[in-house]
């Protein structure tokens, strides 16, 4: 009994792997109709050449370690300093991930900075704790780079897919947006206020947030499929339209002329493109409009409080952060459209007529 499950396990598996993407199959159509109407061999998509998300070490940015000791328990237990100070210096905080670093960098700004207002200002821990608190400031914005660029859960979102997204597929985009949406804004409170009214506003629970978002983007990946399908869609696209283009002038229309094959090339327009494709394309520009606003804002927020990006960082910043990737995707579909307007005009045929 169990090897006949262990077979059926291994044929779905084997099935599942094999299934040919839709999106991909959707495309391989569409260039395969129109290049029987045209009696043509289908053109051959080149290799893309993007540039990819820079390793770890390179993006990590240099922060010192600031650590406190408890000598001075009591006045800390008294203003709420020595909890977190104990959790961050114990065996399991010593090992902690960054988004848990950054949870830890907040909450402890958060109350040293309460500490500093109902300590004695004579004191020597509040002269101490001053200098920390400064340096801590300073230091945030690196720390919050980190996390966001060489954070496993946070890296994994910028690293591209290898599979066009499919034309149903919903799983992620919504994590993904609220994710980098909470990011951008509270870097930028935590960056654009004074510290003291930025941790006045920030309360613990929207620091929490922090785990809660790490926790919904753990199993997806839909940042980087998205910026995959959109260069890919693209390549593919000018693929096509330098086909159709090249063998334009081969495709006959006129007056008392038979133009039979420019009516195949029109149905294959509207059954693909038209039903399938464009839509398709309109919901990845959707998406990645909603996202593009929170990345280069996020990223060049940073950029601005003297963060040190490597050049492969900048490169890929201004490709799919300022919106390279998104015009290049454009230009493809306009170039595209364009081809199929001067067919419609030149064989007269009305835009929503089949």
């Amino acid at each position: 009994m169990m090897k006949i499950l262990l077979f059926v396990l291994c044929c779905a598996l084997l099935l599942t792997s094999c299934k040919e993407n839709a999106t991909n199959a959707l495309l391989n159509t569409y260039q395969q109709r129109l290049a029987n109407v045209l009696e043509i061999t289908p053109t051959d998509t080149p290799p893309l050449n993007l540039p990819t998300y820079p390793d770890t070490r390179s993006l990590k940015q240099p922060v010192a370690d600031i650590r406190m000791g408890l000598l001075d328990a009591y006045e800390l237990r008294q203003c709420g300093l020595f909890q977190l100070i104990a959790e961050r210096n114990s065996v399991l905080g010593k090992v902690q991930d960054q988004t848990r670093q950054l949870r830890y960098e907040l909450l402890f700004l958060k109350q040293l900075s309460h500490c500093l207002t109902v300590l004695n200002s004579t004191s020597e821990l509040q002269s101490q704790l001053n200098g920390i608190y400064q340096q801590k400031q300073q230091q945030l914005p690196l720390k919050i780079w980190n996390m966001v660029f060489t954070g496993k859960e946070w890296r994994q979102q910028f690293t591209l897919g290898h599979q066009l997204l499919e034309p149903q597929q919903v799983g992620g985009y919504i994590e993904t947006v609220a994710a980098f949406n909470y990011l951008d804004t509270l870097t930028t409170t935590m960056t654009s206020q004074s510290i003291s009214q930025a941790l006045a506003t920030l309360t613990p629970s929207h620091i929490e947030q922090l785990l809660y978002h790490q926790q919904q983007i753990h199993n997806t990946q839909y940042l980087g499929q998205l910026f995959y399908s959109m260069a890919q869609i693209t390549a593919e696209l000018n693929t096509i339209t330098a086909q159709l283009t090249q063998h334009e002038n081969n495709v006959i229309c006129g007056k008392n002329i038979n133009q039979q094959q420019a009516q195949y090339l029109r149905n294959v327009f509207y059954k693909y493109y038209v039903n399938d494709i464009q839509p398709y394309l309109s919901k990845l520009q959707s998406q990645y409009q909603q996202l593009q606003p929170y990345l280069n804002s996020l990223y060049t927020t940073l950029i601005q409080h003297h963060t040190q990006p490597p050049v492969t960082m900048t490169l890929y910043a201004r490709y799919y952060f300022q919106g390279e990737v998104q015009r290049q995707f454009q230009q493809a579909t306009i170039e595209h459209v364009r081809y199929w307007q001067r067919l419609f005009e030149r064989c007269q045929f009305k835009v929503g007529h089949q």
